[in-house]
C-alpha cells in the first residue's frame, strides 16, 4: 500500500478499547502442578544448594522461585532420602529459620546431576503449561486503537493513510513488511508499533522440553515491571498469590535484528559446557514483537530468511531441534515485522509475499512535510530559521537530486550546520553558504579516483 505524505497531527483520532486483562499464571499449589518429576525437582534442588551453598528453605524458595511449602516439601523428601540434613542452626538474620546442608550422599547426587546438565537456580516451566499461557496472552488479542497509535508516534510525521493500514495489521499480529527508499523512518515507526502496544505479559525464566531445560527471560531483551518482580524475599512474599514466580512479569518484548542475523540465530543455542539450551531469538520475542530491519543487507538471502519463517507465519508454531536430532514444536506467538531498503519483487518470489499478510510502503516528504520536519528540527536543536537559506536550500540545492526528499535530511543538514558553527566559534545560525557546506557532506560526488 501507498500513500501520500501528511502529518500524523491531522489524522483523527478513536477512542481505543481497554485491553483486556491476562490471565496470570497460577501459582503451582503442590509439586505435581509443577508439572515436572520429582528426579527433575529433587536435582534442581540438590544442585542449587550445592552451586550457592543456600541453607535456609526461604532463601531456596526465592532462588528456584517456588513457594515456601513446596520446597519444604522437597527438602523433608531429600532428608528422608538422607541426601539433606539440618544443621541444628537456627539463622536469626532469617527468622529463625532452621538451616540445612546436603550430606556427603547428596554431594555425590548432586555432582552426578551436574555431570548431566549444570543448570540450577529456577524451576523451569513445562512447555505444555507454557503453550497455555501463551495463549492466554497472545499478542493478537491485542486490542490497538487509532488513539494508542497516534500517541506513539505523535512525535512523527508520517505518511497520509499509513495509521489506516498499520493499525489492522497490528491487530491481527500478523507479519508487516514495511518497503521504501532509506532514510524515511521505517525504524521509526517499527519503534513506535512497539511502544504502541505497551502492555505486559508473563515471561518464563526457563522452560522444560523431554528434561531438557531453555532458558527464555533475558534481561538484555526483557524488561521487568519495577512491581512485584524483584527477586528479594519480602517482593515474594507480598506476590506469592498473584502468579507463579517461575515467570517475570514484563513489557511486551521487542527483539530488534538488522544486518548481523544470520539463520543460525533462529536455532536453539546449546552450550556444551553447561550442557543446556538458550532459547533462539524468536523465542524470546513470544508475545511481542521481532524487527528484521534492514533486510537485504544480511549475509543470508532475503528469500532464505524468509523461507525459515514460513511454518511459523502460517502455522503460529515453530520447529526447533534438540542435539540429539530430535524435533520439537513451540510456539510462535510473534508479531514479525520485516524492513527494507529493496523492492520486494527484487528479494522476494511470489510465494514468499503471500506469506507476508501486510505490505506498507513508506515515502519520503512531499516539499510541505519536509518544511514541517525541518522547522521541528530546528525548533529541537535551536538553531533560527533563514528563509534565504531555506529558499536557496529548495530552488538550488534539491532540484540538483530531481527534488528526492527524505526524512533523514533535516536532522543531518541541520548538525552538520551546527558542527560547522562550533568549529567556526560563531552563533547557531542558517546561511545559504553553510547549506552548501553541510550539503555537501550529505552525498558524495559520482567522479572516478584515480588508483
Amino acid at each position: 500500500m501507498n500513500a501520500q505524505t501528511q502529518p500524523l497531527a491531522a489524522e483523527s483520532a478513536e477512542t481505543a478499547a481497554p485491553a483486556p486483562a491476562i490471565q496470570p499464571p497460577q501459582m503451582p499449589r503442590s509439586l505435581a502442578e509443577t508439572g515436572l518429576s520429582p528426579v527433575m525437582l529433587r536435582d534442581i534442588l540438590l544442585k542449587t544448594m550445592f552451586r550457592t551453598n543456600a541453607e535456609q528453605i526461604s532463601v531456596l524458595a526465592r532462588i528456584c522461585c517456588l513457594p515456601v511449602t513446596l520446597v519444604q516439601e522437597l527438602v523433608d523428601a531429600a532428608r528422608t532420602n538422607r541426601l539433606i540434613e539440618a544443621t541444628g542452626t537456627l539463622h536469626a538474620t532469617s527468622g529463625g529459620e532452621m538451616g540445612y546442608q546436603l550430606t556427603d550422599a547428596g554431594k555425590s547426587r548432586a555432582l552426578d546431576a551436574l555431570s548431566q546438565s549444570e543448570y540450577y537456580g529456577a524451576v523451569p516451566v513445562p512447555l505444555a503449561l507454557y503453550r497455555e499461557q501463551v495463549r492466554r496472552q497472545s499478542i493478537r488479542n491485542i486490542s490497538l486503537g487509532r488513539a494508542d497509535l497516534q500517541r506513539a508516534m505523535g512525535h512523527l510525521v508520517l505518511p497520509s493513510g499509513l495509521i489506516d493500514n498499520l493499525g489492522p495489521a497490528i491487530s491481527s499480529g500478523r507479519s508487516i513488511l514495511m518497503y521504501g527508499p532509506p532514510g524515511n523512518g521505517k525504524s521509526s515507526i517499527s519503534n513506535g508499533i512497539r511502544d504502541a502496544i505497551g502492555d505486559r505479559i508473563y515471561v518464563p525464566r526457563a522452560i522444560e522440553y523431554a528434561g531438557q531445560v531453555i532458558t527464555v527471560y533475558d534481561p538484555i531483551i526483557h524488561t521487568a515491571a519495577r512491581d512485584g518482580t524483584e527477586d528479594s524475599a519480602p517482593a515474594l512474599r507480598r506476590n506469592a498469590n498473584r502468579f507463579d514466580p517461575r515467570y517475570v512479569l514484563c513489557d511486551r518484548p521487542t527483539v530488534v535484528t538488522g544486518g548481523e542475523l544470520t539463520l543460525d540465530m533462529l536455532d536453539l543455542k546449546f552450550n556444551a559446557v553447561a550442557r543446556t539450551y538458550t532459547a533462539p531469538l524468536q523465542l524470546k520475542a513470544s508475545g511481542g514483537i521481532f524487527i528484521v530491519d534492514d533486510l537485504g543487507r544480511q549475509a543470508d538471502p532475503p528469500q532464505k530468511l524468509v523461507n525459515r519463517w514460513i511454518v511459523p507465519l502460517e502455522e503460529s508454531r515453530d520447529i526447533l531441534a534438540l542435539q540429539s536430532g530430535e524435533k520439537f514444536t513451540v510456539p510462535f506467538d510473534t508479531l514479525v515485522i520485516f524492513s527494507t531498503n529493496f523492492h520486494p519483487n527484487e528479494i522476494f518470489d511470489g510465494a514468499a509475499l503471500r506469506r507476508i499478510f501486510f505490505k506498507i510502503k513508506i515515502d519520503g516528504p512531499d516539499q510541505e512535510n519536509f518544511l514541517k520536519i525541518f522547522a521541528l528540527v530546528a525548533r529541537k536543536k535551536k538553531i533560527p530559521l533563514d528563509e534565504a537559506a531555506l529558499v536557496h536550500l529548495l530552488r538550488v540545492k534539491y532540484p540538483t537530486i530531481d527534488n528526492r526528499y527524505a526524512n533523514y535530511q533535516p536532522t543531518y543538514l541541520i548538525d552538520q550546520m551546527i558542527s560547522i558553527c562550533d568549529f567556526e566559534g560563531i552563533p547557531y545560525q542558517m546561511t545559504p553558504a553553510l547549506i552548501d557546506r553541510a550539503w555537501d557532506n550529505m552525498f558524495v560526488r559520482d567522479e572516478v579516483i584515480a588508483k
